[in-house]
């Protein structure tokens, strides 16, 4: 039996690992347990043990019935709880933590995400680095909550897929990295989405604006949108898009295209 006491840090990397598998890969046999089971020198089967912990602190499986293993509980939902009061601090301390381990700086491991920054200086430089880093890290999340697919067409590729905000990064500071704030699209309706040229009702049917009904008489409409028309959103595995979400999305940003 393993009796090597769990630290903070560790507990921090396996609720990132968390976070960015699809719940149906949290067993032994995942290729990124064993990787983070390398890394901090435990066994795969301890890995997986604190994800179904976690699992036991996540609402959404508590409010399944589904209690996951409650064993390890009280260490795990502090990690828990403080994510979810102070995202952007944990999941960029996260992201600090694994490069480290992995005996990397941020700037080395994200170098394609922040080579364009780096002759800024200060507070100006690390913050620009936080909030690249962090945007990355929901992307991850968002896509494993659709299990890597485009929420309207199924495209599995991973460089056409976004994670869509709902409400936008810039507009509402504490929910840019809830997970309840993404919808993972490809390309196209990501930034229909963005524009409010589509949106999404409480029964998360998708509703085209009047502006792209305009367009009817060309090919692209009917190729591209015509048939979406209260069609229904896949759901994802986990974290649905918050309603109230929604509802902003519908009152300030869906038809607000001025022709």
């Amino acid at each position: 039996m393993e009796r090597k006491l769990w630290t903070k840090d560790e507990l921090i990397l396996v609720f990132n690992l968390y976070l960015k598998l699809p719940f149906g890969k949290m067993h032994t046999k995942t290729s990124e347990i064993i990787d983070m089971a390398n890394l901090l020198g435990r066994t795969v089967n301890s890995i997986a043990i604190r994800l179904t912990n976690f699992a036991a602190c996540d609402p959404y499986h508590q409010n399944r019935g589904v209690k996951g293993m409650v064993g390890g509980i009280k260490q795990c939902q502090p990690i828990w709880d403080e994510f979810f009061n102070n995202q952007e601090e944990l999941i960029f301390l996260s992201e600090q933590i694994l490069a480290e381990k992995e005996h990397q700086t941020i700037e080395t491991k994200f170098n394609e995400l922040l080579f364009d920054i780096k002759d800024l200086k200060g507070e100006t430089k690390i913050r620009e680095v936080k909030t690249r880093i962090n945007q990355n890290v929901f992307r991850q999340i968002v896509i494993a909550n659709y299990s890597g697919k485009c929420a309207i067409t199924g495209i599995d590729i991973p460089e056409l897929l976004f994670a869509s905000h709902i409400i936008p990064w810039s507009k509402n500071e504490d929910e840019r990295l809830n997970p309840e704030n993404g919808i993972c699209l490809s390309a196209l309706y990501d930034k229909a989405f963005d524009k409010g040229l589509i949106g999404l009702n409480e029964k998360y049917e998708i509703l085209i604006s009047s502006y792209l009904k305009k367009k009817q008489q060309n090919d692209y409409y009917d190729k591209y949108f015509s048939h979406l028309d209260k069609s229904k959103l896949e759901m994802p595995q986990r974290y649905m898009p918050k309603k109230e979400f929604l509802q902003y999305h519908l009152d300030e940003i869906f038809e607000k295209r001025i022709d």
